[in-house]
Parts: structure tokens; sequence; C-alpha cells
């Protein structure tokens, strides 16, 4: 004896009202996260808009490339001060087939990173298709780049102790293009958000610093030693280091008119 017709009816009129019921309870959260980021970007006097198509197309790795993102959502754009000095900004969700797996959250430096760098955390499945090259552990998390010699001048002690303060809820941070960026789980609210906005900060404080004479002593520490092979063959003439000020000539005295 087969089952009667009115149980399938049955069945399938609560599997109908329990996707409903899942449905909406979606839509509510969704709902009440755009009405919380909305809330604060007006409380800092930032902008806001519910949806942005292209402004994910400005970056193709750390979770962009992992997750995708078919656009972002809940966006709020804005500016914030780090130690260096005030810097803009981006929060957006990633909205991926209808789904949000992650917040990101962008600080723009003033200068282009020559070389994109990944930090993920070990405890995330972080592989896919077109992974940068592993560099191995750097404090808590595991660094990606394609250039391992230029990634590891950029990657210092200062640095990985910076990312070690980011966060187990915060997958990956990474730096692409002119931006530091990280993505943090999408039940993240304001309060979560202001810290991470103030750890990256700090990031691009780190890899972006804002005092030239800084910038310059440090990457001239990091620079090869020239070989002897493209040394010179014989010294150069003795001149001033480059930036020594020159004493100005003495001004010309007018003569003084005679008396007589």
């Amino acid at each position: 004896m087969g089952i009667p017709a009115w149980i399938w009816f049955v069945i399938a009129a609560v599997a109908l009202v329990a996707g409903l019921g899942l449905l909406a309870a979606d839509r509510a959260k969704e709902g009440s996260r755009n009405r919380e980021r909305m809330r604060w970007a007006q409380l800092r006097g930032w902008q806001f808009v519910e949806e942005d198509e292209r402004l994910p197309q400005q970056w193709s790795n750390g979770a962009i490339g992992y997750f995708g993102a078919d656009a972002a959502v809940n966006v709020v754009a804005g500016s914030t001060f780090t130690s260096d000095g005030r810097r803009p900004v981006f929060i957006f969700d990633i909205e991926t087939e209808g789904q949000i797996p992650a917040v990101v959250v962008a600080v723009r430096c003033n200068k282009k990173h020559r070389i994109p760098i990944e930090m993920w955390l070990s405890s995330v499945p972080f592989q896919r298709a077109d992974m940068p090259e592993m560099l191995g552990p750097i404090g808590a998390r595991y660094a990606f780049a394609d250039d391992a010699e230029g990634a590891r001048v950029v990657i210092t002690q200062e640095l990985v102790d910076a990312a070690d303060q980011l966060g187990g809820d915060v997958g990956v941070a990474w730096l692409e293009n002119e931006w530091v960026l990280a993505s943090v789980v999408p039940t993240a609210g304001p309060s979560r958000l202001e810290r991470l906005l103030r750890d990256l900060g700090e990031i691009a404080d780190i890899v972006d610093p804002f005092d030239e004479d800084y910038e310059a002593g440090r990457h001239q520490a990091s620079a090869p030693v020239p070989s002897e092979a493209t040394a010179p063959a014989a010294p150069a003439p003795v001149a001033p280091a480059a930036g020594t000020p020159v004493p100005p000539p003495p001004a010309d005295v007018e003569p003084k008119p005679s008396e007589n």
C-alpha cells in the first residue's frame, strides 16, 4: 500500500513553510545589518550606499579572490585618522550568490604596493586555484606572494606583530594596489569594525609611512649591496653628498655714496 497523496502534500507544505521562514529570517537579518550599518555611517559623517557592483572589481586577492564578489552591499565610505594622518576607508559586505560570506574593511595608502601580499590564518582553508606562492608562517598567519624576495622586504617584524593583533575572526589581511584590506566574519558589528579599522590603520602606517625620510632610510637599509662586478672601475671624483646644503654666496653690498 502506497503513501497517501495527502501525506506528500503535508510534507511539501511543511517544507515550503520552513523555506519561507528561513528566507524571512535571512531578509530580517540583512535588513537589520543594513540599518545598523547606515546608522553607524551617519554617526561618523560617512557615506552609505546599499549596493555597489563596481567596488569589488578594484581587487582580486585575499577574500575577494577566495569568495568572489558579485557586488558590495551595505557600503560605507569615509576616512579615518591614523598616527600618520587621515586615510580614506571602505567597509562593505561581500555578496556572492545571494549570500554574505564576509565583511571587508579597506584602508587606503598613499603609494601603490608593488607586491600583493596575503596573510591568512592557519585555521582557514585558504587554498584556491590562483593562490599565490606560500612563503611560510609569519606569526600566527601564513604569508603568500608571487615575489618572495620583494615580499620579505615588506614583511618586517613590526608588520608581523601588527597582523597578529587582528584577531581570530579575521581570516585574511592583504596588501593590494594602494590598499590594506582584511575580511572579518559577517556578524561583525560597528564596534568590531571600528577596532579593525584602527588595526588596519596601524598596518597602513607601517607599510606606507607618511615620513618620507623614514621611508627612504628603511628602503635604503633593505636594498642589496652592489656586487664588485657592477662597481665602477675607478673612484668617482669627490663631490658633496646628495642633499648637502650649499651655502649661498654673499649678497652684493652696494657702495656707499661718496660724501664729497
